[in-house]
């Protein structure tokens, strides 16, 4: 591969805007004059990733320094008095059931760098008894093995399934516990302490000689002291930036995370472990306590299960440094509004109708630096939905200004609107996908005596036309794609009320449910289709943004100002924020790059 200094030069290059730069290139922008050096943005994330067969709280993971791509997960309960003694083994993609453990158990802890080869240990029977089983784990089958000296729960484990340790935890008899034990592959056998008494602790490391504990109930309320094992006694070494009990680590004594748990409430605080200090990094998509991890380093991790406070089967995977992108700001709209439709490309898109608070029929064209204001719709609407692109798009449904639920349909040829047929159901906070011809309405809210739709209707240029409906009816929610292949995301559901993180998927048929959003959401942008779509901002308001590969979601980098009820265009990677509800109307327009190329004013001669 050519070097920077033999495809650019050493020299700072003349160049009016930034056609041609690359990536690491200083130079002076001559239309702007203007010093500007661009490189390309790194970062952490948590993607979601397929659920738990069953989901758990207070299981356990094969072990926090197994691999994440090959976990093991085992017991929990999946409500406080039905514990269970099943197993899940996760390939990289999804969970597969496997072989129970003899002896149903949560609260316990686990051992084992190897899909292949764990220990469980301890833990809560289902009577509430806090047990001393220990069972190994061969890959095939569990087989009950040499007890612990104290039965226990709430404590964990590290190490192999012939080399571990185990400390803390509480029992009836002792409440909380300071014992260490060590396990040599045949028996347990107590050793140093640690400095306090304590359970609900969270440890990692890889070995039985080299381990951490960190976070836990010393009594309430929760701690933030870490402390390290050197094979024979423990020494406090640093803390946490987060108090917490209830929470999760992976990795090693040098390399590690600290994940969730419990700090009043459920927390979704995740903080870098460098050898020396805590950094605080991306928090878990869902907040939540008493869940299960795999991770080798603080490079790459799994988690599992869990509280929040509903019991859990979400999963989702952690990746460090990665290429992230980034939200720019663009020209501002010249009428602040929210619950307006937008669609189009980053370079080319239209803004039409919304509420500024009441609802408007204004009408904008954005060029890719600013937006003009050209001919109004006919009817003020606000709530509406829309499909197509600059020249040649599509409205319909919202509320009028006397807020009257509406059907009405208005057709965009790049220079005016025009009524056209109105569709068969009533709807505001509706969604729409593809083209000014082939169309597809879907989800929104009807009258009040009918409420949340599911039904879905598809335009040919012509008429609508009632298809299949949604799994799960829903409105302000976010909508992608065409009218034979859409993605539905989020929104609002009753009952129960709440924002949802369902996501749906249209193949011109029938919808079908795909996997969650990394978090619940509703009122959001959306740009890009329905294999590679892009979520940002939402209720709150939020600055919330997603992207989504056609499998799964994963968190990506917020946009800069939080906003809710707002309207996106464009691509997975080249989308576009436009206006909507930050507490007051924004006019913000915010560019999206997904590459992660930032372009950065060092300095400017304009003055």
């Amino acid at each position: 591969m050519a070097t920077y200094k033999e495809k650019v030069g050493t020299a700072v290059q003349n160049i009016a805007g930034e056609d041609g730069v690359v990536t690491g290139q200083l130079w002076y922008d001559s239309s702007n004059s203007e010093f500007k050096y661009k490189y390309q943005a790194y970062g952490n994330a948590w993607s979601s990733q397929n659920q738990q067969n069953t989901a758990r709280e207070g299981g356990t993971g094969s072990n926090s320094a197994a691999a994440y791509t090959a976990a093991l997960t085992y017991g929990g309960a999946i409500n406080p008095g039905a514990v269970q003694a099943l197993t899940e083994s996760w390939n990289g993609s999804a969970w597969t059931e496997v072989n129970d453990l003899n002896t149903g158990r949560t609260l316990q802890a686990g051992a084992g760098v190897s899909q292949t080869a764990a220990l469980c240990i301890g833990g809560r029977n289902p009577g509430g008894t806090r047990i001393d089983d220990t069972e190994l784990w061969n890959g095939t089958n569990w087989t009950e093995v040499n007890d612990l000296n104290t039965g226990r729960a709430q404590f964990p484990g590290a190490g192999t399934s012939t080399s571990a340790l185990v400390f803390g935890g509480e029992n009836p008899s002792d409440a909380q516990l300071a014992i260490t034990e060590s396990w040599n592959g045949t028996n347990w056998t107590e050793v140093g302490d640690l400095p306090l008494v304590t359970f609900g602790n969270s440890g990692i490391g890889a070995t039985n000689t080299a381990c951490l504990s960190f976070g836990a109930n010393n009594p309430p309320p929760t701690t933030t002291e870490v402390y390290s094992w050197n094979g024979s006694s423990w020494q406090d070494i640093a803390s946490l930036n987060q108090t917490r009990t209830n929470s999760t680590g992976a990795g090693s004594q040098t390399s590690g995370l600290a994940i969730g748990g419990i700090a009043g409430s459920e927390i979704g605080n995740t903080e870098i472990w460098n050898g020396s200090i805590w950094t605080e990094s991306a928090d878990l998509s869902s907040p939540r306590r008493s869940i299960a991890s795999s991770g080798s380093s603080s490079a790459n991790a799994l988690v599992y299960q869990g509280s929040s406070p509903t019991i859990s089967g979400l999963t989702e995977e952690w990746n460090a440094g990665i290429n992230l992108g980034a939200w720019f700001t663009g020209g501002s709209v010249n009428t602040a509004r929210k619950q307006l439709a937008g669609f189009g490309t980053q370079t080319s898109a239209l803004a039409a109708g919304g509420g500024a608070p009441s609802a408007v029929a204004n009408t904008e064209l954005y060029n890719g630096t600013a937006w003009a204001e050209i001919n109004d719709l006919n009817a003020a609407t606000r709530e509406l939905a829309g499909a197509g692109t600059s020249t040649a798009g599509l409205v319909f449904g919202g509320e009028n200004p006397g807020v009257a639920v509406e059907d009405k349909t208005e057709l965009w040829n790049g220079f005016t609107w025009t009524e056209v047929n109105d569709m068969n159901d009533i709807r505001r906070n509706g969604l729409g996908a593809g083209t000014s011809t082939a169309a597809l309405s879907f989800g929104g809210f009807g009258d009040p005596g009918v409420g949340y739709l599911a039904e879905t209707e598809t335009w040919n240029g012509t008429n609508w036309t009632e298809v299949n409906d949604m799994n799960t009816a829903r409105a302000n929610a976010g909508g992608v794609g065409t009218n034979t292949a859409a993605l539905a995301f989020g929104g609002f559901r009753d009952p129960p009320p709440g924002p949802i993180d369902f996501t749906e998927l249209w193949n011109g048929t029938n919808w079908t449910e795909v996997n969650d959003m990394t978090l619940a959401n509703n009122s959001m942008g959306g740009a890009g289709t329905s294999t590679a779509a892009l979520s940002f901002g939402g209720n709150s308001p939020s600055t919330s943004t997603q992207s989504w590969n056609g499998t799964n979601w994963s968190n990506e980098t917020a946009l800069s100002t939080g906003r809710s009820t707002l309207a996106g265009a464009g691509t997975q990677t080249l989308g576009l924020a436009i206006s909507g509800d930050a507490a007051t109307l924004s006019a913000a327009t915010e560019e999206w790059d997904g590459t992660g190329f930032i372009t950065k004013t060092i300095t400017t001669t304009t003055d």
